[in-house]
């Protein structure tokens, strides 16, 4: 057995997954679970900041930290390898590019199954626990709580165009590229994503989802939902620590040494 099908082997077995035959019923298992196990989070972020980090971790690392400490990773960790292990299960798969304000500061897969495409986002701390299609008429719409997110169908490049809702109101975005790409073009925004005036080395963010839900630590927000039934609370910082270790299952000792150096908290959602 090769070095590289045991770490997928490991990778499977985080997601309580086994080995089979692509297929679109295949694809939403590993899409769904990979949602559930490995959450959106910066904690882990941050504390690569603090060693230098100039790039994401490698594979055994993202694992080590998924099974050690909980962690996930943002958009370029979770979307990156979540690709390679698609490709490794024999997906037919290409890495792409998504623009919001700038272009190229996000990542998505897609995969083609028959001849349909669908998009998979495992990164975007948003309820994508299922493949996106994009051959759409109309508007693709996920709700969850507070949250509404609508797919349009492709534009005239073949560009697949995504809101994102927050109480009604509109406050992300992106464009999908259907282009291929390779991930070291993503090199300079990943390296970007480390600087001191950077979003998430000035922000806390931690989702999980579940299959009856989803919660959310934005900043000194703390958003439950369950069952389609919403709470929300306010929490000081000094209560992080304690209350990630609780909620999310990251060490409070790692949280507090990765928030130790925030100085300030930008919003999220700006």
């Amino acid at each position: 057995m090769t070095d590289k099908r045991i770490i997928f082997d490991k990778y499977l077995s985080l997601l309580e997954q086994k080995r089979e035959a692509p297929s679109v019923e295949y694809l939403h298992k590993i899409v769904k679970s990979h949602l559930i196990k490995i959450p959106f989070e910066n904690i882990s972020k941050l504390l690569l900041k603090q060693k230098n980090a100039t790039t994401i971790p490698d594979l055994v690392q993202y694992l080590e930290g998924i099974e050690k400490y909980n962690f996930g990773g943002t958009c370029y960790s979770n979307n990156y390898y979540l690709y390679l292990l698609l490709q490794h299960l024999g997906f037919e798969v290409k890495l792409c590019g998504c623009d919001m304000k700038n272009p190229d500061v996000h990542l998505i897969s897609i995969v083609t199954i028959d001849n349909r495409e669908f998009i998979v986002d495992g990164g975007y701390a948003a309820p994508f626990l299922e493949p996106m299609p994009r051959d759409l008429k109309t508007d693709y719409v996920i709700e969850l709580g507070n949250e509404q997110y609508i797919l349009k169908p492709k534009n005239d490049e073949e560009k697949s165009h995504l809101e994102q809702y927050h109480n009604g109101e509109l406050k992300h975005w992106y464009t999908a590229k259907p282009q291929s790409r390779n991930f070291d073009e993503f090199e300079k925004v990943i390296r970007d994503s480390y600087a001191d005036k950077a979003m998430f080395m000035n922000a806390i963010l931690i989702t999980r989802f579940f299959e009856n839900g989803s919660i959310v630590l934005r900043n000194l927000n703390l958003t439950e939902t369950i069952d389609g039934k919403t709470s929300a609370a306010k929490i000081v910082f000094e209560e992080i620590p304690e209350l990630v270790n609780n909620k999310f299952g990251i060490p409070a000792e790692l949280v507090r040494k990765a928030i130790s150096k925030l100085s300030e908290l930008k919003d999220t959602l700006s």
